[in-house]
């Protein structure tokens, strides 16, 4: 029987959760009937999931969570403001990207494009963005990572869309249908849309499916030197984009060449096929830049000079292990600093990102892909800092609680200042349950129906943690010298709690010669 400390908590929650549900438009949760709260519509093949509000640094957006019956893709509608008042809808359909998204790659624009399109959809009060499970315009990750491995192995001499061909590829696999499902299950088959794409070939896709698009409007961003290739090659594909033919910036490559190879099975773990590998930009880490020694003591009176004057921008210097510099900046004042000074080697320098290297592999017996970062080359006596970092779909939005997006930069920082480290990408959403049971578990607490994520999941019948840390630790130990490491966590708490992650590191024989602990 609920106490009275329990039923304020209930209440609590559900004056907080309608106050945030009449800006949008959305009945009040206390209003539905039990059958209501239970119903779980279809259309076409697009199933009603769950529905939740996320408090975005723009504003509040509800997640509205389908999931496609067939190819088991989730689609998550985010709305925002009045939808019915009759007005056109500002609009984006957005295709995923967990290495701009998740892993802070700065070779595309795909998150640029996505915060920018909340914003919009903030700014006029009124709109909804679509993100779609279609990584690489359609194929998935592992042909997205293979066509990156043969673009850089080329130096940028071939195009995504060349690498797509030689692969046997159509340049563009994605489908909207499920869009269109979506829209008629929210209401919104007849309304109007302005589209926020730089893709003529998004619009027709929309009007396609019987949605009405009255215009688009472009929504492009200044390209850096590590997507400028990728975004003149769209320019060229027929793309609206202006800036990379005008921009003074010039493309840089990889730190190493990277050499192409075919999928092969490994051979201790013949379950995971081993697809590709290639080198990912990575966004420092609260504006830390890393330089080599050499760097560092080349350029060393110009960043001195630059901790000094009316506007420094430099802010702090200091040497971490094996002799490289930490150079921490001002990152509004350097963007003054940097105008008209493209060709500048400073500024050169300060744009360098930390470059990772990303292994993909397929796992024949989930059927997933496995994400692997690694950084450094390890030496016998190093001890690799380790970090398993679960994936979160809702993390790769812009949430003002952005706990889980802190972590992977906290893992980031910790391995790159050691300097040889590995990250292992586990995307079962949920503790492994997946992204929909994550979805379920925000809606019943968010109603009150549940108070807690634990009793939640007591409700959708799953246990605690399922995620698959065997797989994990099989690829780990693939790139490590030996089985001596430093592992990042969660708190002690957090290993308690996880008697299967400690049973996995005993199997893998992994010897923990220190933890390091997040919270």
């Amino acid at each position: 029987m609920p106490t009275d400390k329990t039923k304020t908590r209930r209440s609590a929650q559900k004056t907080d959760v309608n106050d945030w549900l009449s800006q949008l438009g959305v009945p009040r949760v206390d209003t539905l009937s039990k059958q209501a709260r239970m119903d779980r519509p279809i259309h076409g093949t697009t199933l009603y999931v769950a529905s939740c509000t996320l408090d975005t640094r723009f504003g509040p957006f509800r997640a509205h969570v389908f999931q496609d019956l067939i190819h088991k893709g989730y689609v998550i509608a985010l709305t925002h403001g009045n939808l019915g008042s009759g007005k056109a809808l500002y609009t984006r359909i957005h295709s995923s990207c967990v290495t701009s998204e998740t892993l802070r790659g700065c070779d595309c624009d795909c998150v640029q494009q996505l915060e920018g399109a909340l914003e919009t959809i903030a700014q006029r009060k009124h709109g909804i963005l679509f993100y779609l499970m279609q990584e690489g315009r359609g194929v998935g990750y592992i042909a997205k990572a293979r066509d990156r491995m043969l673009v850089q192995a080329s130096q940028d001499q071939i195009s995504t869309f060349q690498a797509y061909a030689a692969m046997g590829l159509k340049k563009d696999y994605r489908d909207y249908e499920d869009v269109m499902h979506a829209a008629t299950l929210l209401g919104l088959k007849k309304a109007r849309f302005i589209l926020l794409t730089n893709n003529p070939d998004k619009i027709e896709a929309m009007r396609a499916q019987g949605l009405k698009v009255v215009r688009a409007e472009p929504i492009e961003f200044e390209p850096s030197p590590f997507n400028l290739a990728y975004l003149a090659s769209k320019a060229t594909s027929g793309h609206r984009l202006d800036r990379p033919s005008l921009t003074a910036v010039k493309s840089m490559q990889p730190p190493e060449p990277v050499e192409p190879f075919s999928p092969r099975a490994l051979p201790d773990a013949q379950r995971f096929i081993y697809t590709a590998s290639y080198f990912l930009p990575v966004k420092p880490v609260d504006s830390e830049i890393l330089l080599t020694e050499a760097q560092f003591r080349a350029h060393k009176d110009d960043i001195e000079a630059q901790m000094t004057g009316h506007r420094p921008w430099v802010k702090d210097c200091y040497l971490i292990r094996d002799n490289r510099f930490i150079v921490t900046i001002d990152y509004e004042r350097y963007l003054e600093f940097r105008k008209g000074r493209e060709g500048d080697p400073l500024v050169s320098l300060i744009s360098t990102p930390y470059w990772f290297r990303v292994h993909v592999y397929f796992d024949i017996v989930s059927g997933q892909e496995f994400v692997v970062l690694t950084y450094g080359k390890p030496k016998i006596y190093d001890l690799p800092v380790i970090r398993l970092q679960s994936e979160s779909l809702f993390n790769r939005l812009p949430l003002t609680n952005s706990d889980n997006r802190d972590k992977f930069k906290r893992s980031v920082r910790e391995i790159v200042h050691y300097g040889v480290g590995a990250i292992c990408l586990l995307y079962f959403d949920g503790r492994g349950a997946g992204f929909g049971a994550h979805a379920v578990d925000r809606m019943l607490t968010e109603r009150g129906d549940s108070l807690s994520s634990d009793e939640a999941y007591r409700t959708l019948g799953v246990g605690y943690d399922s995620r698959d840390y065997e797989a994990c630790l099989s690829l780990l130990r693939h790139h490590l010298p030996h089985s001596r490491v430093q592992m990042i966590m969660n708190s002690p708490s957090s290993l308690i709690r996880k008697p299967e992650y400690a049973a996995a590191l005993n199997r893998h024989r992994m010897e923990v010669e220190k933890w390091i602990f997040l919270e």
